[in-house]
Protein backbone atom coordinates (compact mmCIF):
# COMPACT_ATOMS: atom_id res chain seq x y z
CA UNK A 1 0.00 0.00 0.00
CA UNK A 2 1.32 3.40 -0.92
CA UNK A 3 1.92 6.13 1.63
CA UNK A 4 -0.89 8.17 0.09
CA UNK A 5 -3.41 5.34 0.38
CA UNK A 6 -2.42 4.60 3.98
CA UNK A 7 -3.00 8.24 4.94
CA UNK A 8 -6.33 8.55 3.12
CA UNK A 9 -7.91 5.31 4.31
CA UNK A 10 -11.58 5.92 5.11
CA UNK A 11 -12.56 4.83 8.64
CA UNK A 12 -15.29 2.20 8.86
CA UNK A 13 -18.60 3.65 9.94
CA UNK A 14 -17.87 7.05 8.36
CA UNK A 15 -20.68 8.55 6.31
CA UNK A 16 -20.07 11.71 4.28
CA UNK A 17 -21.98 14.03 1.98
CA UNK A 18 -24.99 16.16 2.85
CA UNK A 19 -27.71 13.78 1.66
CA UNK A 20 -26.04 10.73 3.19
CA UNK A 21 -25.59 12.37 6.59
CA UNK A 22 -29.13 13.78 6.52
CA UNK A 23 -30.55 10.31 5.88
CA UNK A 24 -28.34 8.81 8.59
CA UNK A 25 -29.74 11.27 11.13
CA UNK A 26 -33.29 10.31 10.09
CA UNK A 27 -32.59 6.59 10.52
CA UNK A 28 -32.67 4.54 13.70
CA UNK A 29 -28.90 4.04 13.76
CA UNK A 30 -26.89 5.49 16.63
CA UNK A 31 -24.53 8.28 15.58
CA UNK A 32 -21.40 9.00 17.60
CA UNK A 33 -20.68 12.46 16.21
CA UNK A 34 -21.18 14.81 13.27
CA UNK A 35 -18.30 16.83 11.84
CA UNK A 36 -18.90 19.95 9.78
CA UNK A 37 -16.42 22.13 7.94
CA UNK A 38 -15.48 25.39 9.64
CA UNK A 39 -17.26 28.33 8.09
CA UNK A 40 -19.93 26.09 6.50
CA UNK A 41 -23.16 27.08 8.23
CA UNK A 42 -25.57 27.61 5.36
CA UNK A 43 -28.37 25.69 3.66
CA UNK A 44 -28.56 21.98 4.42
CA UNK A 45 -25.46 22.16 6.65
CA UNK A 46 -27.46 24.34 9.05
CA UNK A 47 -30.30 21.81 8.98
CA UNK A 48 -27.89 18.92 9.67
CA UNK A 49 -26.25 20.80 12.54
CA UNK A 50 -29.62 21.60 14.08
CA UNK A 51 -30.76 17.96 13.78
CA UNK A 52 -27.57 16.73 15.45
CA UNK A 53 -27.94 19.19 18.33
CA UNK A 54 -31.61 18.29 18.79
CA UNK A 55 -30.71 14.60 18.95
CA UNK A 56 -27.94 15.24 21.48
CA UNK A 57 -25.23 14.12 19.05
CA UNK A 58 -21.85 15.82 19.53
CA UNK A 59 -21.22 18.39 16.78
CA UNK A 60 -17.60 19.14 15.88
CA UNK A 61 -16.09 21.69 13.51
CA UNK A 62 -12.97 20.86 11.53
CA UNK A 63 -10.85 22.38 8.76
CA UNK A 64 -11.53 21.31 5.17
CA UNK A 65 -8.17 19.51 5.07
CA UNK A 66 -9.22 17.30 7.98
CA UNK A 67 -12.47 16.37 6.28
CA UNK A 68 -10.61 15.69 3.01
CA UNK A 69 -8.32 13.31 4.88
CA UNK A 70 -11.12 11.54 6.76
CA UNK A 71 -13.18 11.05 3.60
CA UNK A 72 -10.32 9.80 1.46
CA UNK A 73 -10.55 12.71 -0.93
CA UNK A 74 -14.23 12.00 -1.59
CA UNK A 75 -16.83 14.72 -2.10
CA UNK A 76 -17.94 15.36 1.48
CA UNK A 77 -19.71 18.69 0.84
CA UNK A 78 -18.52 19.97 4.19
CA UNK A 79 -20.00 17.29 6.44
CA UNK A 80 -19.43 13.75 7.66
CA UNK A 81 -20.63 11.59 10.54
CA UNK A 82 -19.56 8.49 12.44
CA UNK A 83 -22.25 5.83 12.64
CA UNK A 84 -21.80 3.70 15.75
CA UNK A 85 -20.95 0.03 15.47
CA UNK A 86 -23.53 -0.71 18.18
CA UNK A 87 -27.01 0.34 19.23
CA UNK A 88 -26.69 2.05 22.58
CA UNK A 89 -28.70 0.84 25.56
CA UNK A 90 -30.43 2.72 28.37
CA UNK A 91 -29.44 2.58 32.03
CA UNK A 92 -32.63 0.67 32.78
CA UNK A 93 -31.43 -2.06 30.39
CA UNK A 94 -28.35 -2.59 32.57
CA UNK A 95 -30.43 -2.99 35.73
CA UNK A 96 -32.79 -5.32 33.88
CA UNK A 97 -29.85 -7.49 32.75
CA UNK A 98 -28.72 -7.83 36.37
CA UNK A 99 -32.25 -8.61 37.57
CA UNK A 100 -32.74 -11.30 34.92
CA UNK A 101 -29.58 -13.03 36.15
CA UNK A 102 -30.62 -12.70 39.78
CA UNK A 103 -27.47 -10.66 40.52
CA UNK A 104 -26.64 -7.33 42.11
CA UNK A 105 -25.80 -4.72 39.43
CA UNK A 106 -22.18 -4.91 38.27
CA UNK A 107 -21.24 -1.92 36.11
CA UNK A 108 -18.13 -0.40 34.51
CA UNK A 109 -17.74 3.28 33.64
CA UNK A 110 -15.21 4.73 31.18
CA UNK A 111 -14.38 8.30 32.18
CA UNK A 112 -12.82 9.88 29.09
CA UNK A 113 -10.97 6.92 27.56
CA UNK A 114 -9.92 8.31 24.17
CA UNK A 115 -8.08 5.38 22.59
CA UNK A 116 -10.57 3.09 20.75
CA UNK A 117 -8.27 0.10 21.29
CA UNK A 118 -8.39 0.67 25.05
CA UNK A 119 -12.15 1.15 25.00
CA UNK A 120 -12.60 -2.07 23.06
CA UNK A 121 -10.24 -3.93 25.40
CA UNK A 122 -12.17 -2.59 28.40
CA UNK A 123 -15.38 -3.88 26.86
CA UNK A 124 -13.74 -7.28 26.46
CA UNK A 125 -12.76 -7.23 30.17
CA UNK A 126 -16.35 -6.37 31.05
CA UNK A 127 -17.76 -9.33 29.13
CA UNK A 128 -15.27 -11.80 30.61
CA UNK A 129 -16.01 -10.58 34.16
CA UNK A 130 -19.78 -10.75 33.74
CA UNK A 131 -20.35 -6.99 33.92
CA UNK A 132 -23.95 -6.06 33.18
CA UNK A 133 -23.16 -2.86 31.28
CA UNK A 134 -20.56 -0.26 30.33
CA UNK A 135 -21.24 3.48 30.60
CA UNK A 136 -19.35 5.96 28.42
CA UNK A 137 -19.65 9.76 27.98
CA UNK A 138 -21.02 11.38 24.84
CA UNK A 139 -18.03 13.72 24.63
CA UNK A 140 -14.28 13.38 25.23
CA UNK A 141 -14.34 9.65 24.63
CA UNK A 142 -13.39 7.16 21.96
CA UNK A 143 -16.35 6.06 19.87
CA UNK A 144 -17.54 2.50 19.50
CA UNK A 145 -16.61 2.30 15.85
CA UNK A 146 -14.94 -0.50 13.93
CA UNK A 147 -11.60 -0.22 15.79
CA UNK A 148 -13.13 -0.49 19.26
CA UNK A 149 -15.50 -3.23 18.13
CA UNK A 150 -12.60 -5.29 16.76
CA UNK A 151 -10.54 -4.77 19.94
CA UNK A 152 -13.49 -6.02 22.00
CA UNK A 153 -13.12 -9.47 20.37
CA UNK A 154 -16.89 -9.80 20.02
CA UNK A 155 -17.78 -8.42 23.45
CA UNK A 156 -19.50 -5.46 21.79
CA UNK A 157 -22.33 -7.85 20.88
CA UNK A 158 -22.86 -9.03 24.46
CA UNK A 159 -22.36 -6.08 26.82
CA UNK A 160 -24.93 -3.25 26.83
CA UNK A 161 -23.24 0.13 26.34
CA UNK A 162 -24.91 3.26 27.68
CA UNK A 163 -23.88 6.71 26.50
CA UNK A 164 -24.56 9.58 28.92
CA UNK A 165 -24.10 13.35 28.82
CA UNK A 166 -22.45 13.65 32.23
CA UNK A 167 -20.59 10.91 34.09
CA UNK A 168 -20.79 12.64 37.50
CA UNK A 169 -24.56 13.05 37.14
CA UNK A 170 -24.85 9.41 36.10
CA UNK A 171 -22.93 8.34 39.20
CA UNK A 172 -25.34 10.35 41.33
CA UNK A 173 -28.25 8.47 39.74
CA UNK A 174 -26.54 5.13 40.26
CA UNK A 175 -26.02 5.91 43.94
CA UNK A 176 -29.68 6.87 44.26
CA UNK A 177 -30.53 3.46 42.83
CA UNK A 178 -28.42 1.66 45.41
CA UNK A 179 -25.17 1.22 43.51
CA UNK A 180 -21.85 1.89 45.28
CA UNK A 181 -19.29 3.59 43.06
CA UNK A 182 -15.54 2.93 43.04
CA UNK A 183 -12.97 5.15 41.30
CA UNK A 184 -9.92 3.18 40.13
CA UNK A 185 -6.97 5.44 40.98
CA UNK A 186 -3.39 4.95 42.19
CA UNK A 187 -3.98 6.61 45.57
CA UNK A 188 -6.88 4.41 46.65
CA UNK A 189 -7.20 1.58 49.12
CA UNK A 190 -6.26 -1.88 47.91
CA UNK A 191 -8.96 -3.46 45.79
CA UNK A 192 -8.26 -6.66 47.75
CA UNK A 193 -9.44 -4.98 50.96
CA UNK A 194 -12.35 -2.98 49.60
CA UNK A 195 -15.95 -3.95 50.48
CA UNK A 196 -17.41 -5.58 47.36
CA UNK A 197 -20.48 -7.31 48.78
CA UNK A 198 -22.93 -4.93 47.10
CA UNK A 199 -24.18 -3.47 43.84
CA UNK A 200 -21.09 -1.84 42.37
CA UNK A 201 -19.87 0.41 39.56
CA UNK A 202 -16.15 0.78 38.81
CA UNK A 203 -14.86 3.93 37.12
CA UNK A 204 -11.76 3.76 34.90
CA UNK A 205 -10.19 7.05 33.82
CA UNK A 206 -8.44 8.36 30.75
CA UNK A 207 -4.99 7.19 29.67
CA UNK A 208 -3.28 10.40 30.80
CA UNK A 209 -5.35 12.18 33.44
CA UNK A 210 -7.06 9.21 35.06
CA UNK A 211 -10.45 9.64 36.70
CA UNK A 212 -11.51 13.30 36.63
CA UNK A 213 -11.64 15.17 39.93
CA UNK A 214 -15.39 15.71 40.01
CA UNK A 215 -16.10 12.09 39.12
CA UNK A 216 -13.66 10.83 41.74
CA UNK A 217 -15.24 13.03 44.40
CA UNK A 218 -18.66 11.67 43.43
CA UNK A 219 -17.60 8.08 44.12
CA UNK A 220 -17.98 6.26 47.43
CA UNK A 221 -14.53 4.63 47.33
CA UNK A 222 -11.19 5.01 45.59
CA UNK A 223 -9.50 1.68 44.92
CA UNK A 224 -6.16 0.69 43.46
CA UNK A 225 -4.06 -2.34 42.59
CA UNK A 226 -0.96 -2.80 44.80
CA UNK A 227 2.18 -2.27 42.71
CA UNK A 228 5.44 -4.02 43.53
CA UNK A 229 7.59 -3.11 40.54
CA UNK A 230 9.31 0.06 39.41
CA UNK A 231 6.43 1.18 37.19
CA UNK A 232 3.59 2.55 39.28
CA UNK A 233 0.62 2.04 36.96
CA UNK A 234 -1.01 -0.28 34.44
CA UNK A 235 -2.65 0.40 31.11
CA UNK A 236 -6.34 1.14 31.73
CA UNK A 237 -7.56 -2.09 30.17
CA UNK A 238 -5.00 -4.12 32.14
CA UNK A 239 -6.08 -2.43 35.37
CA UNK A 240 -9.71 -3.09 34.49
CA UNK A 241 -8.96 -6.77 33.89
CA UNK A 242 -7.47 -7.11 37.39
CA UNK A 243 -10.12 -5.08 39.22
CA UNK A 244 -13.17 -6.45 37.44
CA UNK A 245 -11.96 -10.05 37.64
CA UNK A 246 -11.28 -9.76 41.35
CA UNK A 247 -14.61 -8.03 41.96
CA UNK A 248 -16.41 -10.74 39.98
CA UNK A 249 -14.77 -13.47 42.03
CA UNK A 250 -15.60 -11.70 45.29
CA UNK A 251 -19.23 -11.27 44.21
CA UNK A 252 -19.60 -14.93 43.30
CA UNK A 253 -18.04 -15.98 46.60
CA UNK A 254 -20.83 -14.31 48.63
Amino acid sequence: MSEKNSVYQIPEGLVFGRNAVSELLKSNRDVDKVIIQKGQREGSITTIAAAAIKAGIPLVEAEKQKLDKLCGGGVHQGVCAYASAVTYAELDDVFKAAEEKGELPFIAIADGIEDPHNLGALLRCCECAGVHGLIIPKRHSATLGATAAKASAGAVSHVPVVKVSNIAACIKELKERGVWCYAAEADGQSIYKAPLDRAAAFVFGSEGAGVSRLVKESCDYTVSIPMFGKINSLNVSCAAAVILSYAADARHSL
